[in-house]
């Protein structure tokens, strides 16, 4: 048995990226709650002063990897024939809500840690988007059995012959790139029996430069205090990411890069390589 992962402090940054989205459109009105909008108002000259050093920040960042990731699911769903999707660590994103406005066939399950799940699931209840095709599940990524463990959910939640479409976003920075390695390896079998089915994740690279570098360093340091999590930048590129996820088991990994994106999507631009790649794995 492996050892036991705390995940339990995550949820704090859920407040601010939240209230990114909503302040950016992207969001529903009251899905964040006012301690979120209080963050974001508190942040805002820190973001406003990185940006002007080094030509991004956490804002960008959340913004690029948001957009992309919708993107993706969109050709996912219309290119490939995905019905079914799981959004892991959904905190308060919008997403699953935009999704069934779209898509009103898809089957949407929404996960999260037992507190985060219960907060989303009564909002989507209490606004009228819960139903027989978009439900809120708590789970659990590290649990190696019972029904919040990974294996469980996707077997009781989703039909088997069907493809899957996993997403996990402003998740795995949290842990160590053994500890999330595990999750992943496991995502990968479960998805293996579904043929067709893929998976969306983010990754943050770690910068050159100095300047950049060391703020990046003081954030991961900050962050890892507010959310007693290991905070970790696991990869130097985002092919060493493709390279990674591919050895765990996924098929056909490919790292994108946001300034793919510059022009056809309406995010913000850093100035320099942008540190965030996203990462497309398909069974």
């Amino acid at each position: 048995m492996t050892r036991p992962i705390d995940s339990t402090g995550i949820s704090f940054t859920a407040l601010y990226t939240g209230a990114v989205w909503q302040h950016h459109g992207l969001s529903e009105d009251g899905l964040t709650p006012p301690a979120g909008h209080a963050l974001y108002t508190l942040m805002t000259p820190f973001e406003g002063l990185s940006r002007l050093v080094t030509g991004g920040n956490i804002r960008t960042f959340l913004l690029q990897r948001h957009l992309i990731i919708d993107q993706l699911i969109h050709e996912a769903i219309e290119q490939r024939g995905i019905s079914q999707v799981l959004e892991i660590a959904c905190g308060l994103s919008p997403r699953g809500i935009r999704l069934r406005q779209r898509y009103p066939h898809l089957q949407m399950l929404e996960a999260d840690l037992p507190a985060m799940a219960t907060r989303k699931a009564a909002y989507l209840a209490t606004h009228g988007y819960l139903g027989e095709h978009h439900q809120v599940q708590p789970i659990d990524i590290f649990a190696d059995g019972g029904p919040m463990a990974l294996e469980r959910v996707i077997e009781d939640q989703f039909e088997a012959g069907r493809p899957l479409l996993v997403v996990t976003e402003g998740l795995t920075s949290y842990f160590t790139l053994d500890d999330i390695s595990q999750f992943w390896r496991r995502l990968a079998r479960c998805l293996a029996e579904r043929p067709g089915s893929a998976y969306l994740t983010e990754t943050y690279l770690k910068p050159e430069g100095k300047i950049l570098g060391r703020g990046l360093d003081m954030l991961r340091g900050a962050l890892g205090q507010m959310t007693r999590a290991q905070v970790s930048f696991h990869f130097r590129d985002g092919e060493s990411g493709a390279r990674h996820l591919a050895g765990l088991g996924f098929d056909d990994v490919r790292a994108i890069d946001p300034e793919d994106f510059y022009g056809r999507l309406p995010i913000p631009e850093s100035r320099g390589t942008p540190l965030v790649r996203i990462l497309d794995a398909r069974s």
